[in-house]
């Protein structure tokens, strides 16, 4: 608890200074683009919340050098490794001009950071042949690199609205913490732990009300941790089934290849553009925006907080099965190929309006 606690409190002070002196830092930091095809927020907005979880992990260092210090050598190379992923997002959020490749190819960068420094390697995903040609280090080598970007762009994928990429992420790593615990892996607690301490505290400013953005910074941050600890998990632990990770990023992953599946090959356009057709997106789209018609300022506001929700119920459909049957690969293949056919039917209800019943939320207003 002293983990989560502290980067907690890090991370909420942290947070608010930023909030709180936005007036000198805004020509730089600030979204300031309200019409964009993925844009949901009313005014400029910081979109630096990503400093605030590097702090509050630096933070957690220095308490684990006095109490656990046996630890500290491999969390400094893991944040050491996680610098490329994040420069590139905070480099994005500063200038709005670094492109989809260039993020993506410096998260992988991180990715192979880590392979040499701490022995995240992917040598195995409990799918018959492949494990073998995992067993050649070129091939592991550019599987944990494409996984690791993958990963840190998921995450940066699903940061559409308020909260959203941020409970999922903190799901994920509790989650995470909880296995590390009870395998009673110390230095995977406290990755966990701190970074779930300084979601925490960030969303505090995020949630509902947005005075602050993750960014891409901190997007790629998170989905590089959540990547490094799925590797590790499985590195260090062979009685941890492959498909325990798989299935607990399960929401982020299956969008990230949806995504590429409707952009490429049925829309043929380039993965990395932007488009408004999103899971997240359709729902705020064809479900909330429809509860609050209201074109003012709070009420968009609204809208964009009351669109998280939807998918952190989803998103809890895959985690819950996933912690309780970790050990379990074939109750956890089931749950994987079931939450796929639920979001595919979801996503095809939403794009033929035909919306769930049990969605559709009534907002009364109050008139002046």
């Amino acid at each position: 608890m002293l983990y989560v606690l502290a980067a907690f409190l890090v991370s909420l002070v942290f947070t608010l200074l930023i909030v709180r002196y936005r007036s000198w830092h805004d020509g730089l930091t600030a979204d300031n683009d309200l019409h964009g095809v993925q844009k949901y927020h009313a005014r400029p907005v910081p979109r630096i919340g990503g400093l605030s979880l590097i702090v509050a992990n630096c933070c957690t260092c220095a308490i684990v050098a006095v109490r656990e210090p046996d630890i500290l050598p491999d969390m400094i190379l893991l944040l050491a490794s996680a610098m490329p992923a994040f420069l590139g997002g905070f480099a994005e959020d500063l200038t709005k001009h670094v492109r989809v490749l260039i993020r993506l190819g410096l998260a992988m960068a991180s990715g192979v950071a880590a392979y040499y420094l701490v022995g995240a390697a992917v040598t195995r995903v409990d799918i018959i042949g492949l494990d073998w040609f995992l067993q050649f280090g070129v091939v592991s080598l550019v599987f944990t690199a494409i996984a690791i970007g993958g990963a840190a762009n998921a995450i940066n994928i699903i940061d559409g609205y308020n909260g959203l990429a941020a409970v999922v992420s903190a799901m994920i790593l509790a989650g995470f913490a909880y296995v590390s615990f009870y395998l009673g892996d110390r230095l995977l607690l406290i990755v966990a732990l701190s970074t779930l301490g300084g979601v925490i505290g960030f969303l505090v400013w995020n949630y509902p009300h947005g005075h602050i953005f993750l960014g891409d910074g901190g997007a790629y941050f998170l989905g590089f941790v959540i990547g490094e600890l799925s590797v590790l998990m499985l590195a260090r632990h062979p009685e941890v089934s492959a498909w325990f990770p798989l299935l607990l990023c399960i929401y982020p992953v299956f969008e990230t290849l949806f995504s590429i599946y409707r952009k490429r090959w049925l829309r043929g356009r380039s993965p990395g553009a932007p488009d408004g057709v999103h899971l997240h997106m359709l729902i705020y789209k064809r479900v909330v925006r429809w509860a609050i018609g209201s074109r003012e300022m709070r009420h968009k506001t609204q809208r964009n907080s009351m669109t998280s929700p939807y998918l952190w119920l989803l998103s809890s459909l895959a985690v819950i099965p996933a912690v309780l049957f970790w050990q379990r690969p074939y109750v956890l293949m089931f749950c994987t190929l079931a939450f796929s056919a639920t979001y595919i039917y979801l996503y095809r209800r939403l794009v033929l309006f035909r919306m769930p019943k049990w969605m559709i939320v009534k907002c009364k207003r109050r008139r002046r």
